[in-house]
Formats: C-alpha cells, structure tokens, sequence
C-alpha cells in the first residue's frame, strides 16, 4: 500500500510542478505545448483507427473461414 501512495504522490507533485512551470512560460512555450499535446493526441487517434481498422480486417477473414468451413462441412454431410 505504501508504494501506491508513493507513487499517487510522486505523480501528483509532477503534475504540480509540470502546471506551474506552464503558467510561468511565456504564452509562445505554452502554445508549443499544446501544439505538442494535440499533436500526441492525433497521433493516438490515428494509431487507435488503424488499430481498430486492422482488427476488424481481421474479424472479417476470420468469419468468411468460419463460412466457408460451414459450407464445406454442410457439403460433405449431403
């Protein structure tokens, strides 16, 4: 339990300085930050599409086998 509240306050001081170091930057810093957050931002979405692209390819070649072996197995059965 002691390393969860260890790590809870670790990060928790982190986010703390992280907020103040951004109020104390010039407005040019903090615009680079945010042009850095959007940019990981559209980088996670594209990277969750291909993802989710990729898995549904998958699920599709996985259901025309699936068919296709309910074909071959009502065929043989007749």
């Amino acid at each position: 339990m002691g390393n969860k509240t260890n790590g809870l306050l670790a990060l928790l001081g982190l986010g703390a300085l992280a907020y103040w170091k951004y109020k104390k930057s010039t407005p040019e810093e903090q615009q680079a930050v945010k042009d850095k957050i959007n940019t990981a931002k559209d980088n996670l979405n594209k990277w969750g599409n291909d993802l989710k692209s990729k898995a549904n390819d998958v699920a599709s070649q996985a259901q025309a086998k699936l068919d296709e072996a309910k074909t071959k197995a009502e065929d043989s059965l007749n």
